[in-house]
Protein backbone atom coordinates (compact mmCIF):
# COMPACT_ATOMS: atom_id res chain seq x y z
CA UNK A 1 0.00 0.00 0.00
CA UNK A 2 2.80 2.46 0.86
CA UNK A 3 4.55 1.95 -2.51
CA UNK A 4 1.36 2.81 -4.45
CA UNK A 5 0.63 5.98 -2.38
CA UNK A 6 4.03 7.72 -2.90
CA UNK A 7 3.84 8.05 -6.76
CA UNK A 8 0.27 9.36 -6.44
CA UNK A 9 1.35 12.08 -3.96
CA UNK A 10 4.24 13.09 -6.23
CA UNK A 11 1.85 13.53 -9.16
CA UNK A 12 -0.50 15.81 -7.14
CA UNK A 13 2.33 18.11 -6.00
CA UNK A 14 3.64 18.44 -9.57
CA UNK A 15 0.21 19.46 -10.83
CA UNK A 16 -0.06 22.15 -8.12
CA UNK A 17 3.25 23.75 -9.13
CA UNK A 18 2.23 23.69 -12.79
CA UNK A 19 -1.10 25.46 -12.09
CA UNK A 20 0.61 28.12 -9.93
CA UNK A 21 3.10 28.92 -12.70
CA UNK A 22 0.34 29.34 -15.29
CA UNK A 23 -1.58 31.71 -13.03
CA UNK A 24 1.43 34.02 -12.61
CA UNK A 25 2.08 34.24 -16.32
CA UNK A 26 -1.44 35.53 -16.97
CA UNK A 27 -1.08 38.43 -14.44
CA UNK A 28 2.52 39.58 -14.93
CA UNK A 29 1.37 43.08 -16.14
CA UNK A 30 -1.59 44.20 -14.00
CA UNK A 31 -1.62 47.76 -15.50
CA UNK A 32 -2.00 46.60 -19.07
CA UNK A 33 -4.72 48.44 -20.98
CA UNK A 34 -7.08 46.60 -23.27
CA UNK A 35 -6.06 46.49 -26.90
CA UNK A 36 -2.65 48.17 -26.32
CA UNK A 37 -0.40 45.16 -26.28
CA UNK A 38 0.04 45.30 -22.51
CA UNK A 39 0.99 49.07 -22.39
CA UNK A 40 0.22 50.72 -19.01
CA UNK A 41 -2.76 53.09 -18.94
CA UNK A 42 -2.25 56.79 -18.01
CA UNK A 43 -4.49 59.86 -17.97
CA UNK A 44 -3.43 62.37 -20.64
CA UNK A 45 -4.31 66.11 -21.00
CA UNK A 46 -3.89 68.55 -23.85
CA UNK A 47 -1.94 71.76 -23.21
CA UNK A 48 -4.31 74.75 -23.50
CA UNK A 49 -3.88 78.49 -23.66
CA UNK A 50 -5.59 80.19 -20.73
CA UNK A 51 -5.91 83.64 -19.23
CA UNK A 52 -4.85 83.20 -15.62
CA UNK A 53 -4.32 85.60 -12.74
CA UNK A 54 -1.72 85.20 -10.04
CA UNK A 55 -1.29 87.27 -6.89
CA UNK A 56 1.85 88.37 -5.08
CA UNK A 57 1.22 89.07 -1.39
CA UNK A 58 2.97 91.56 0.92
CA UNK A 59 2.37 92.24 4.65
CA UNK A 60 0.76 95.66 5.21
CA UNK A 61 0.03 98.06 8.06
CA UNK A 62 -3.07 100.30 8.06
CA UNK A 63 -3.31 103.99 8.96
CA UNK A 64 -5.96 106.68 8.52
CA UNK A 65 -5.34 109.23 5.80
CA UNK A 66 -4.96 111.81 8.59
CA UNK A 67 -3.47 110.73 11.90
CA UNK A 68 -3.10 113.87 13.98
CA UNK A 69 -1.48 114.00 17.42
CA UNK A 70 -3.22 116.07 20.10
CA UNK A 71 -0.75 117.92 22.36
CA UNK A 72 -0.92 120.63 25.00
CA UNK A 73 0.34 124.09 24.00
CA UNK A 74 0.56 125.27 27.65
CA UNK A 75 1.42 123.59 30.93
CA UNK A 76 -1.28 122.70 33.42
CA UNK A 77 -3.24 120.01 35.18
CA UNK A 78 -6.03 118.24 33.30
CA UNK A 79 -9.37 119.14 34.89
CA UNK A 80 -11.70 117.50 32.37
CA UNK A 81 -11.52 114.76 29.73
CA UNK A 82 -14.56 115.39 27.53
CA UNK A 83 -14.33 112.45 25.10
CA UNK A 84 -13.75 108.73 25.18
CA UNK A 85 -11.56 106.43 23.10
CA UNK A 86 -13.09 105.55 19.74
CA UNK A 87 -15.49 108.50 19.82
CA UNK A 88 -16.16 110.42 16.63
CA UNK A 89 -15.32 114.12 16.97
CA UNK A 90 -15.45 117.28 14.87
CA UNK A 91 -12.62 119.65 14.04
CA UNK A 92 -12.51 122.32 16.79
CA UNK A 93 -14.37 120.21 19.36
CA UNK A 94 -12.91 120.51 22.89
CA UNK A 95 -11.32 117.27 24.03
CA UNK A 96 -9.49 118.25 27.25
CA UNK A 97 -9.56 121.20 29.67
CA UNK A 98 -6.60 122.35 31.73
CA UNK A 99 -6.56 124.26 35.03
CA UNK A 100 -6.32 128.03 34.33
CA UNK A 101 -6.37 129.60 37.82
CA UNK A 102 -2.87 131.03 37.64
CA UNK A 103 -3.46 132.20 34.07
CA UNK A 104 -6.67 133.94 35.11
CA UNK A 105 -4.73 135.87 37.75
CA UNK A 106 -2.09 136.84 35.20
CA UNK A 107 -4.81 137.91 32.80
CA UNK A 108 -6.39 140.17 35.45
CA UNK A 109 -3.05 141.85 36.12
CA UNK A 110 -2.38 142.29 32.41
CA UNK A 111 -5.83 143.79 31.87
CA UNK A 112 -5.14 146.29 34.69
CA UNK A 113 -1.91 147.30 32.96
CA UNK A 114 -3.84 147.89 29.74
CA UNK A 115 -6.35 150.11 31.54
CA UNK A 116 -3.59 152.11 33.23
CA UNK A 117 -1.74 152.62 29.95
CA UNK A 118 -4.97 153.72 28.28
CA UNK A 119 -5.59 156.32 31.02
CA UNK A 120 -2.09 157.69 30.49
CA UNK A 121 -2.62 158.06 26.75
CA UNK A 122 -5.99 159.73 27.26
CA UNK A 123 -4.42 162.18 29.72
CA UNK A 124 -1.57 163.17 27.43
CA UNK A 125 -3.60 163.74 24.24
CA UNK A 126 -5.10 167.15 25.21
CA UNK A 127 -1.76 168.28 26.59
CA UNK A 128 -0.11 167.63 23.25
CA UNK A 129 -2.92 169.45 21.44
CA UNK A 130 -2.34 172.50 23.72
CA UNK A 131 1.40 172.17 23.09
CA UNK A 132 2.03 171.85 26.78
CA UNK A 133 4.10 168.70 26.30
CA UNK A 134 5.91 167.31 23.30
CA UNK A 135 4.36 164.71 21.01
CA UNK A 136 7.22 162.35 21.89
CA UNK A 137 5.78 161.81 25.33
CA UNK A 138 2.41 160.83 23.83
CA UNK A 139 3.99 158.37 21.41
CA UNK A 140 5.90 156.80 24.30
CA UNK A 141 2.66 156.36 26.22
CA UNK A 142 1.00 154.82 23.16
CA UNK A 143 3.88 152.34 22.83
CA UNK A 144 3.45 151.30 26.44
CA UNK A 145 -0.30 150.83 25.83
CA UNK A 146 0.42 148.58 22.83
CA UNK A 147 2.89 146.59 24.89
CA UNK A 148 0.32 146.11 27.65
CA UNK A 149 -2.29 144.97 25.13
CA UNK A 150 0.13 142.44 23.62
CA UNK A 151 0.87 141.02 27.07
CA UNK A 152 -2.82 140.63 27.79
CA UNK A 153 -3.47 139.01 24.39
CA UNK A 154 -0.72 136.45 24.99
CA UNK A 155 -2.16 135.45 28.35
CA UNK A 156 -5.70 135.31 26.92
CA UNK A 157 -4.41 133.04 24.13
CA UNK A 158 -2.85 130.72 26.69
CA UNK A 159 -6.17 130.56 28.52
CA UNK A 160 -7.73 129.58 25.20
CA UNK A 161 -5.05 126.92 24.72
CA UNK A 162 -6.14 125.39 28.01
CA UNK A 163 -9.16 124.16 26.06
CA UNK A 164 -7.45 121.49 23.94
CA UNK A 165 -9.40 120.94 20.73
CA UNK A 166 -9.46 118.39 17.94
CA UNK A 167 -7.35 119.45 14.94
CA UNK A 168 -9.41 117.36 12.45
CA UNK A 169 -12.64 115.46 12.00
CA UNK A 170 -12.09 111.85 12.96
CA UNK A 171 -12.01 109.23 15.70
CA UNK A 172 -10.25 109.50 19.05
CA UNK A 173 -7.46 107.01 19.67
CA UNK A 174 -5.95 105.90 22.98
CA UNK A 175 -6.12 108.54 25.73
CA UNK A 176 -2.73 108.47 27.42
CA UNK A 177 -3.35 110.94 30.29
CA UNK A 178 -6.43 111.43 32.45
CA UNK A 179 -7.88 113.96 34.91
CA UNK A 180 -5.31 115.26 37.38
CA UNK A 181 -2.26 114.61 35.21
CA UNK A 182 0.21 117.44 34.64
CA UNK A 183 0.83 118.12 30.97
CA UNK A 184 3.11 120.45 29.06
CA UNK A 185 4.23 121.11 25.47
CA UNK A 186 7.38 119.08 26.17
CA UNK A 187 5.56 115.81 26.95
CA UNK A 188 7.06 112.93 24.97
CA UNK A 189 3.70 111.30 24.20
CA UNK A 190 0.60 113.10 22.90
CA UNK A 191 -2.59 113.28 24.95
CA UNK A 192 -4.29 111.25 22.20
CA UNK A 193 -4.56 111.05 18.43
CA UNK A 194 -7.48 111.84 16.16
CA UNK A 195 -7.58 109.86 12.92
CA UNK A 196 -9.58 110.51 9.79
CA UNK A 197 -10.40 106.96 8.65
CA UNK A 198 -12.94 107.78 5.94
CA UNK A 199 -10.11 106.43 3.78
CA UNK A 200 -7.10 104.44 4.92
CA UNK A 201 -3.57 103.90 3.71
CA UNK A 202 -2.03 100.43 3.53
CA UNK A 203 1.76 100.58 3.69
CA UNK A 204 3.86 97.66 2.40
CA UNK A 205 7.40 97.13 1.18
CA UNK A 206 9.35 95.29 -1.51
CA UNK A 207 13.02 94.45 -1.61
CA UNK A 208 15.09 96.03 -4.39
CA UNK A 209 14.92 93.01 -6.68
CA UNK A 210 11.14 92.73 -6.43
CA UNK A 211 10.81 96.51 -6.85
CA UNK A 212 12.80 96.61 -10.09
CA UNK A 213 10.97 93.57 -11.48
CA UNK A 214 7.65 95.18 -10.60
CA UNK A 215 8.33 98.70 -11.88
CA UNK A 216 10.08 97.61 -15.10
CA UNK A 217 7.20 95.34 -16.06
CA UNK A 218 4.54 97.96 -15.33
CA UNK A 219 2.99 99.89 -18.23
CA UNK A 220 4.03 103.50 -18.80
CA UNK A 221 7.19 105.50 -19.39
CA UNK A 222 7.69 107.43 -16.16
CA UNK A 223 7.12 106.20 -12.62
CA UNK A 224 4.11 108.52 -12.35
CA UNK A 225 2.60 106.99 -15.52
CA UNK A 226 3.26 103.50 -14.22
CA UNK A 227 1.54 104.22 -10.88
CA UNK A 228 -1.55 105.59 -12.65
CA UNK A 229 -1.83 102.45 -14.82
CA UNK A 230 -1.28 99.90 -12.06
CA UNK A 231 -4.19 97.48 -11.52
CA UNK A 232 -6.39 97.63 -8.44
CA UNK A 233 -5.12 95.72 -5.43
CA UNK A 234 -7.01 93.81 -2.76
CA UNK A 235 -6.53 93.58 0.99
CA UNK A 236 -6.64 90.36 3.00
CA UNK A 237 -7.69 91.11 6.58
CA UNK A 238 -6.07 89.57 9.64
CA UNK A 239 -8.81 86.90 9.76
CA UNK A 240 -8.00 85.81 6.21
CA UNK A 241 -11.11 87.33 4.61
CA UNK A 242 -10.86 89.74 1.69
CA UNK A 243 -11.83 93.36 2.39
CA UNK A 244 -14.87 94.38 0.35
CA UNK A 245 -13.29 97.51 -1.17
CA UNK A 246 -10.57 97.43 -3.84
CA UNK A 247 -7.58 99.71 -3.42
CA UNK A 248 -5.15 101.61 -5.62
CA UNK A 249 -1.42 102.05 -5.26
CA UNK A 250 -1.02 105.84 -5.17
CA UNK A 251 2.57 106.39 -4.02
CA UNK A 252 5.98 104.71 -4.14
CA UNK A 253 8.84 105.97 -2.00
CA UNK A 254 11.80 105.38 -4.29
CA UNK A 255 14.26 105.95 -1.42
CA UNK A 256 15.72 102.66 -0.20
CA UNK A 257 15.40 102.12 3.55
CA UNK A 258 19.01 101.86 4.67
CA UNK A 259 18.26 99.50 7.57
CA UNK A 260 15.97 97.05 5.71
CA UNK A 261 17.03 97.49 2.08
CA UNK A 262 13.37 97.80 1.08
CA UNK A 263 11.21 100.31 -0.77
CA UNK A 264 7.86 101.39 0.65
CA UNK A 265 4.58 101.42 -1.29
CA UNK A 266 1.28 102.99 -0.29
CA UNK A 267 -2.20 101.89 -1.36
CA UNK A 268 -5.39 103.78 -0.56
CA UNK A 269 -8.76 102.19 0.26
CA UNK A 270 -12.20 103.68 0.81
CA UNK A 271 -13.46 102.91 4.33
CA UNK A 272 -17.17 103.86 4.39
CA UNK A 273 -18.08 101.65 7.36
CA UNK A 274 -14.95 102.59 9.37
CA UNK A 275 -14.14 98.87 9.66
CA UNK A 276 -10.44 99.62 9.25
CA UNK A 277 -8.59 101.83 11.69
CA UNK A 278 -5.10 102.79 12.79
CA UNK A 279 -2.89 99.86 13.65
CA UNK A 280 -4.78 97.19 11.71
CA UNK A 281 -2.66 94.74 9.77
CA UNK A 282 -3.28 92.65 6.68
CA UNK A 283 -1.80 91.55 3.38
CA UNK A 284 -1.83 93.44 0.10
CA UNK A 285 -2.40 91.24 -2.95
CA UNK A 286 -1.14 92.58 -6.27
CA UNK A 287 -2.59 90.78 -9.31
CA UNK A 288 -0.74 89.89 -12.49
CA UNK A 289 -2.72 88.56 -15.45
CA UNK A 290 -1.20 86.29 -18.10
CA UNK A 291 -3.27 86.40 -21.32
CA UNK A 292 -3.30 83.40 -23.69
CA UNK A 293 -0.61 81.69 -21.65
CA UNK A 294 0.45 78.07 -21.97
CA UNK A 295 -0.22 76.37 -18.65
CA UNK A 296 0.82 72.98 -17.25
CA UNK A 297 -0.55 71.34 -14.08
CA UNK A 298 2.14 71.21 -11.42
CA UNK A 299 1.09 67.65 -10.63
CA UNK A 300 2.04 66.66 -14.20
CA UNK A 301 5.68 67.71 -13.78
CA UNK A 302 8.78 66.36 -12.11
CA UNK A 303 12.22 67.79 -11.36
CA UNK A 304 15.61 66.45 -12.26
CA UNK A 305 18.97 68.15 -11.70
CA UNK A 306 17.37 71.57 -11.19
CA UNK A 307 15.17 71.44 -14.30
CA UNK A 308 11.47 70.74 -14.67
CA UNK A 309 10.11 68.08 -17.03
CA UNK A 310 6.85 66.58 -18.25
CA UNK A 311 6.17 63.42 -20.23
CA UNK A 312 4.79 64.38 -23.64
CA UNK A 313 2.83 61.78 -25.54
CA UNK A 314 3.24 61.55 -29.31
CA UNK A 315 0.90 60.17 -31.98
CA UNK A 316 2.49 56.75 -31.53
CA UNK A 317 1.46 56.76 -27.82
CA UNK A 318 5.05 56.94 -26.63
CA UNK A 319 5.75 59.03 -23.52
CA UNK A 320 8.97 61.03 -23.83
CA UNK A 321 10.60 63.20 -21.16
CA UNK A 322 10.38 66.88 -22.20
CA UNK A 323 12.04 69.83 -20.48
CA UNK A 324 9.92 72.98 -19.96
CA UNK A 325 10.87 76.61 -19.24
CA UNK A 326 8.74 78.14 -16.49
CA UNK A 327 7.67 81.81 -16.53
CA UNK A 328 5.98 81.76 -13.13
CA UNK A 329 4.43 79.39 -10.63
CA UNK A 330 0.86 79.83 -9.49
CA UNK A 331 -0.79 77.67 -6.87
CA UNK A 332 -1.67 74.71 -9.08
CA UNK A 333 -0.21 75.45 -12.51
CA UNK A 334 2.99 76.60 -14.13
CA UNK A 335 2.87 79.30 -16.80
CA UNK A 336 5.48 78.12 -19.30
CA UNK A 337 7.56 79.94 -21.89
CA UNK A 338 9.06 77.06 -23.85
CA UNK A 339 9.11 73.29 -24.29
CA UNK A 340 5.50 72.71 -25.35
CA UNK A 341 2.92 74.21 -27.64
CA UNK A 342 -0.86 74.43 -27.56
CA UNK A 343 -2.50 71.08 -28.19
CA UNK A 344 0.47 68.95 -27.12
CA UNK A 345 -0.48 65.97 -24.98
CA UNK A 346 1.24 65.18 -21.68
CA UNK A 347 0.85 62.60 -18.93
CA UNK A 348 -1.55 64.14 -16.39
CA UNK A 349 -0.78 62.00 -13.35
CA UNK A 350 1.62 59.26 -12.38
CA UNK A 351 4.84 60.54 -13.94
CA UNK A 352 6.76 58.81 -11.15
CA UNK A 353 5.78 55.44 -12.58
CA UNK A 354 7.45 56.10 -15.96
CA UNK A 355 11.13 55.49 -16.62
CA UNK A 356 12.57 56.82 -19.88
CA UNK A 357 10.78 56.45 -23.20
CA UNK A 358 7.71 54.33 -22.54
CA UNK A 359 4.83 53.05 -24.62
CA UNK A 360 1.55 53.95 -22.87
CA UNK A 361 -2.17 53.52 -23.29
CA UNK A 362 -3.35 57.21 -23.22
CA UNK A 363 -6.71 57.97 -21.58
CA UNK A 364 -7.56 61.60 -22.42
CA UNK A 365 -9.21 63.56 -19.59
CA UNK A 366 -10.26 67.25 -19.28
CA UNK A 367 -7.44 69.63 -18.37
CA UNK A 368 -9.38 71.16 -15.47
CA UNK A 369 -9.83 67.73 -13.88
CA UNK A 370 -6.07 67.71 -13.29
CA UNK A 371 -5.55 71.45 -12.63
CA UNK A 372 -8.56 73.12 -11.03
CA UNK A 373 -9.43 75.86 -10.52
CA UNK A 374 -7.02 78.10 -12.42
CA UNK A 375 -9.10 81.25 -12.88
CA UNK A 376 -7.64 82.75 -9.69
CA UNK A 377 -4.49 81.28 -8.28
CA UNK A 378 -2.54 82.53 -5.27
CA UNK A 379 1.04 82.35 -4.17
Amino acid sequence: MKKQFIPYLTLVVSLMFLLTGCGNSENENPQAGPGQGGAPSFSVVKIPKKTVTGYTTYPASIEGIVNSEVRAKVSGYITDVLVDEGQKVRKGQTLFKLETQSLDQDAAAAEANVNAAQVEVDKLKPLVEQKIISEVQLETAKAKLQQAKSGYSGIAANIGYANIKSPVDGFVGSINLRKGALVSPTNENPLTTVADISKVYAYFSMNETAYFDFIQNAEGKTTTDKIEKLPEVSLLLANGNEYEQKGKIDAINSQVNASTGSIQFRAIFENPTQMLTNGNSGNIRIPKTYTDALVVPITSTYEQQGSTYVYSVGDDSTAVSTRIAITTELDNVYVIADGLKEGDRIIGKGTGKIKGKTKVSPQEVPFDSIAKPIEKSFR
